[in-house]
């Protein structure tokens, strides 16, 4: 049976060897579709002036993004040693370097170290982790006025997707693992932190949503 630290470091290495395509097919299409919305949804809230912390930030365009259009500063949290390297180059690239800071490792072993944010983002990150009760609670605590999070839709394709991707892991050796977690459960344990949904978007495989503090 594989330790959480195995899973970890097989999952840091997984993105790893996606950073520079991430790189380069950001520069050349620059956000997803589903990332359009969750740039939308967090207008809608405002985030002029605010302190950012990413969850699974890659290589830092979302945050990036927002750093450039008004946010104050960014935290980025990534499993990825590589995500991480480019995240750096990226920020200095863009004159944003001193504004943001990168964290190397498990955001739920990581989080009492962190400080908590204006906005706290997961894009395509709760489905990574195992333990979306942990994470989602964990980091639901960290925001002071907004969360907001990118999922995949629970419908057949996507669960077909899912499973075809574990299949194509176990061949390689790898203990990475996607997972299609309770959306039902996520919204409950956000409810009690005392979050509620303001923005909800989708496209066919993906669905965005934003809450804000009571």
């Amino acid at each position: 049976m594989r330790t959480c630290c195995a899973q970890n470091r097989d999952t840091g290495r997984f993105f790893g060897w996606l950073a520079k395509r991430y790189r380069r097919r950001f520069a050349h299409k620059g956000l997803e579709p589903s990332q359009k919305q969750l740039l939308k949804g967090l207008t809608s809230s405002g985030f002029s002036g605010a302190t950012l912390l990413e969850i699974g930030c890659g290589i830092g365009y979302l945050h990036q993004r927002l750093l450039q259009a008004g946010a104050t500063s960014a935290v980025g949290v990534d499993l990825s040693a590589k995500m991480l390297e480019e995240a750096r180059a990226q920020a200095r690239n863009l004159e944003l370097a001193e504004r943001t800071d990168y964290r190397e490792g498990d955001f739920v072993e990581l989080a009492d170290e962190l400080a908590p944010a204006d906005i706290v983002i997961l894009d395509k990150v709760i489905c990574c982790y195992p333990d979306a009760d942990a994470l989602v609670r964990k980091s639901a605590r960290m925001a002071g006025r907004v969360y907001a999070f990118t999922i995949p839709r629970d419908r057949w394709t996507v669960r077909f997707t899912l499973w075809l991707g574990r299949v194509l892991l176990t061949v390689i050796r790898c203990g990475f693992r996607s997972y299609l977690h309770d959306l039902t459960a996520i919204d409950r344990g956000l409810a009690h932190e005392g979050l509620v949904n303001v923005f909800d978007e989708s496209t066919f495989a993906w669905l965005t949503r934003v809450y804000a503090r009571r």
